[in-house]
């Protein structure tokens, strides 16, 4: 069985990804216009730095952007809010976890698009809650 499993590609995870986003709460989901979700194997050095990660494995996932509670009606003209989602690191707390893959994708989409709406971490605990499937 394992001589032919392998770690999803940057673009499995990525579908994997938008997968799982299409999966979540309805109402969630509805909020998030314009959010763009991405994978790419590590965070940027730039990224590391600010976030002050002690290693490339730190961040599973980053919400760059400006959450909706921080949005005027003046802001010009921006780039859309991003989900950065990190594939190695991902993978590596998947090996050292008990759970799938998809539900550790699905918890860090939750966690990072929760920062786009300013929710808390009990709000986004009960979002995770709904229809908790793989």
């Amino acid at each position: 069985m394992w001589t032919s499993a392998k770690a999803p590609s940057l673009a499995e995870m990525e579908a994997m990804a938008h997968d799982i986003f299409e999966r979540l709460p309805k109402g969630f989901r509805a909020r998030c216009e314009g959010v763009v979700v991405r994978v790419d194997d590590f965070p940027t050095e730039e990224v590391l730095d600010e976030m002050k990660a002690g290693s490339e494995f730190d961040l599973l996932g980053l919400f760059l952007g400006i959450g909706l509670p921080f949005r005027s009606h003046d802001d010009i003209a921006r780039l859309p809010n991003l989900v950065w989602l990190y594939r190695r690191p991902i993978l590596d707390y998947w090996a050292e976890h008990d759970e799938t893959l998809g539900r550790i994708v699905r918890h860090v989409l939750i966690h990072e698009i929760g920062h786009h709406f300013g929710l808390s971490d009990a709000d986004m605990a009960g979002i995770e809650a709904q229809h908790d499937t793989d």
